[in-house]
């Protein structure tokens, strides 16, 4: 009688143990979908704030280089590593040089974004005579996609200069130089509110034709 009620109280306890093993709650399907998002979100974010990010070219100041209706990729980690908000390169890598595709903070209203070709770096000398852009005594022409539109409506500034590049500033312009509102009317970029250089264009919509430009897509920027 006593080995039947202590093997019943035995089994009495096992079963008890295992309904407790039951009712232990897991971890829902739904509070794992939001983990799985928020992670994906964060690493949208650190990818965007230090290594690429996406923008749209809204105007013609780049044609021919670019198109209104481009997307384009630029790339925020070649000049260093930089404090989200501060804008001080903690970790630097290299400069931007003469002929970089750069994205910036627009001096005027920091809330926008602007899209330029580098034409003079901290020292040099820039000087527009009739349409013609000399860095240090040479034309750059030969060099860079600067062109004119002669279909703009803008007054270009055909005659500027000489003036000197400051220290840690950069002298930028629009390859399509008579519709770009650029460091001939505003003055210069200072590299703490370079953004990065871009680098591809990875989607172009043609918004007269209504249409993709399938030939744009996938072009490395010069």
């Amino acid at each position: 009688m006593k080995k039947t009620v202590k093997g019943t109280s035995t089994n009495l306890k096992s079963i008890d143990s295992s309904q407790k093993d039951l009712q232990i709650p897991r971890k829902s399907r739904i509070r794992e979908n939001i983990e799985a998002i928020l992670v994906a979100i964060l690493l949208a974010l650190l990818i965007r704030t230090f290594f690429v990010q996406a923008f749209k070219i809204p105007s013609g100041s780049m044609k021919q280089t670019l198109q209104i209706g481009d997307h384009i990729l630029v790339n925020k980690f070649i000049y260093g590593i930089k404090i989200p908000f501060l804008r001080n390169v903690i970790v630097p890598f290299k400069q931007p040089k003469r002929g970089d595709i750069i994205v910036f903070k627009f001096p005027v209203d920091p809330d926008k974004d602007f899209i330029k070709r580098v034409i003079g770096l901290a020292g040099d000398r820039v000087e527009g005579r009739d349409k013609k852009i000399y860095v240090n005594h040479k034309p750059i022409e030969d060099d860079f996609s600067i062109r004119m539109d002669p279909q703009s409506g803008l007054q270009p500034r055909d005659n500027f200069g000489p003036i000197t590049v400051p220290g840690n500033a950069l002298f930028v312009m629009g390859d399509n130089r008579d519709s770009s509102y650029d460091s001939r009317f505003w003055g210069f970029v200072d590299l703490k509110v370079v953004s990065g250089k871009a680098f591809m264009i990875y989607w172009s919509w043609d918004q007269k034709n209504i249409g993709v430009r399938w030939k744009r897509i996938g072009k490395i920027l010069k």
